[in-house]
């Protein structure tokens, strides 16, 4: 799964699918118009695309509804219900406790009690719309697996019921069109973290650069097997299929849509279908290239010592984003907690996203040390990894303690700063890396990620992000230099290609 070949790194980071950039000031954004390679489709392929483009629309539709309302648990809950009031509500109601934890159900107010809303109900409408697309998108597509994704998916938005379509999501295979449409994370459920929000990635495979990392894949056992945890801690049940693809994103959706702009993906979610099949990673190249060219290339000079911000590199952003979608898919998933089956995302509820997304940056750094160990990466390389790292670190930070990968990187800074990993230079009023310090504390950051999540500690886990998810004077000093540098890129998708 992760050879790095220099014509691989090249496609994969390639600005070809971006035009102007111009930055906006008062919104902290790079506003692009993205141009996607789209010659090779025929003209169904092509007709296909339009169809999904409008499904995804239904997306965002629906997640505007999703988003609303104030309050942690936006339109998925109660206006003012709290966490304390749910928890006291369900140990009162325990036969409602599935219903009320259900991924796809909105919980609303009848009377004294809370009572459930299945997703293909609330949002019935735009899922209707949405489904009669991608029905008259499987009609179209000669390519059989798309057609049998498609119909399910179809199906799903009607019966709520969407494992039977993760299961043919992860088939897909023969056709250029990549398409992730649905209910998808939990991070917009701010309560609980258990409520899905539908998003929609539109994508066109690059089969030749996909294919160049497919052989990483073969990897992940061996990986899952060098976590620096008790054999207790480690997950040999998922399954090992893992596609991965390298794709220019067409049009986003939803949940896709808001927020830091996605670089990739690693879906599905469902434990059941991980386990089964494990999960496809797509790098979308496209953006990708586009924040590395707007953000991180210029914040290095900004938050490094001038011989390290030199190693700051496109190669090295391009694959800690893919070994970070691969570390999705290491670690607990299915765990036991006092005899009682259940998973880390139930266990943790609404600091679970933002652990496992810490986790997978940490964990993805030291899985590409560990390619450097078996030959597959240049040893000689660490430097530009590390460097990329920590001026990487910087650019997630800003998204702030209220996005899940903004605190996740301020654990991280906090964190690593602690072991020597990094060090302030008054002088030059920049961090320098120490490698070997930084390699340790990677090592010592992913083993108590991943111990926390193995044993379900939801108090743990947040005592430990309260101790280390801190900012000092140095770091806000730092960057409160990067402000005429976008925070993020905000996208523009044609309409139809």
């Amino acid at each position: 799964m992760r050879r790095i070949i220099a014509p691989l790194v090249a496609a994969l980071c390639l600005p070809t699918a971006v035009m102007a950039a111009t930055p906006m000031p008062d919104e902290g954004l790079a506003r692009i118009q993205m141009q996607v390679e789209t010659d090779f489709l025929s003209p169904e392929e092509r007709q296909v695309v339009n169809l999904l483009i409008k499904a995804a629309d239904e997306m965002t539709a629906i997640y505007r509804r999703q988003s609303a309302g104030e309050g942690p648990g936006h339109g998925f809950y109660p206006a003012g219900l709290t966490r304390a009031e749910l928890d006291a509500y369900i140990a009162a109601h325990p036969d409602q406790k599935a219903a009320l934890m259900d991924g796809y159900t909105v919980v609303k107010r009848q009377g004294d009690r809370l009572v459930t809303v299945p997703y293909n109900v609330e949002y019935k409408a735009e899922l209707d719309r949405a489904a009669a697309l991608l029905d008259q998108a499987a009609i179209v597509t000669s390519n059989a697996s798309l057609k049998k994704f498609l119909t399910l998916r179809a199906k799903a938005f009607r019966n709520n019921d969407y494992f039977e379509s993760e299961m043919a999501w992860m088939d897909l295979e023969g056709a250029p069109i990549e398409v992730a449409i649905g209910p998808y994370e939990t991070y917009t459920d701010e309560l609980y973290g258990q409520k899905t929000a539908f998003e929609a990635f539109v994508t066109l495979k690059d089969p030749q650069e996909s294919a160049a990392l497919d052989k990483y894949k073969g990897y992940l056992r061996a990986m899952e097997e060098n976590l620096p945890v008790d054999a207790r801690y480690k997950n040999f049940q998922r399954g090992g299929a893992s596609p991965i693809a390298v794709a220019e994103q067409v049009r986003g959706g939803g949940d896709n849509t808001v927020g830091p702009q996605t670089i990739a993906f690693n879906l599905p979610n469902d434990e059941r279908v991980r386990e089964a099949k494990g999960a496809k990673k797509v790098i979308l190249s496209n953006v990708l290239g586009a924040k590395y060219e707007e953000i991180l290339k210029p914040m290095g000079d900004r938050v490094l010592v001038a011989d390290q911000a030199a190693l700051v590199s496109k190669k090295y952003m391009t694959l800690e984003t893919l070994f970070h979608e691969l570390s999705h898919s290491l670690g607990p998933g299915s765990i036991t907690v006092n005899g009682r089956p259940t998973t880390v995302s139930a266990e943790l509820k609404d600091i679970g996203g933002t652990a496992e997304e810490a986790k997978a940056d940490v964990m993805g750094v030291y899985n590409i040390v560990f390619m450097m160990e078996k030959g597959e990466l240049p040893k000689a390389e660490r430097s530009q990894l590390l460097a990329t790292y920590a001026a990487g670190i910087f650019r997630a930070v800003r998204w702030g303690a209220g996005e899940a990968h903004g605190r996740g990187a301020a654990l991280q800074y906090g964190y690593l700063k602690s072991k020597g990993a990094l060090t302030w230079d008054a002088a030059a009023k920049r961090y320098r890396v120490n490698d070997d310090a930084m390699q340790a504390g990677l090592t010592a950051l992913v083993a108590d990620l991943v111990k926390l999540q193995g044993d379900g500690d939801y108090a743990g886990m947040n005592a430990f992000f309260d101790r280390y998810a801190k900012l000092d004077p140095e770091a806000e000093s730092v960057i409160a230099t990067l402000k005429d540098i976008p925070v993020d890129i905000a996208p523009v998708y044609p309409d139809k290609i």
